[in-house]
């Protein structure tokens, strides 16, 4: 509570990277619940500007060495849950 969390996510991909390849972030509450986006990439970070991770979502990783991990700051109880990471690499998925 308080201090950054990373949220790895490593990938391997047969296809070589590209500016195609993309990279989401989900998470549904603890409780249940809808599926919110929180983080996109394509060639550039685009933390979510909406929802309680708002301004709280940073890039940490490099996809050059198959890391699609992010952090979150000043996290709290209420954000347990499950993150998806899904990354797509045309035409590798």
């Amino acid at each position: 509570i308080g201090e950054q969390v990373s949220l790895k996510c490593s990938f391997k991909s047969s296809s070589p990277i590209t500016e195609s390849l993309t990279i989401d972030w989900t998470y549904r509450p603890l409780t249940g619940g809808q599926m919110e986006a929180i983080f996109h990439y394509q060639s550039v970070p685009y933390p979510t500007t909406v929802g309680k991770f708002k301004d709280r979502i940073s890039w940490v990783g490099n996809v050059a060495n198959g890391d699609a991990s992010i952090a979150i700051q000043s996290p709290v109880v209420g954000d347990n849950g499950t993150f998806i990471c899904s990354v797509k690499n045309p035409p590798d998925v």
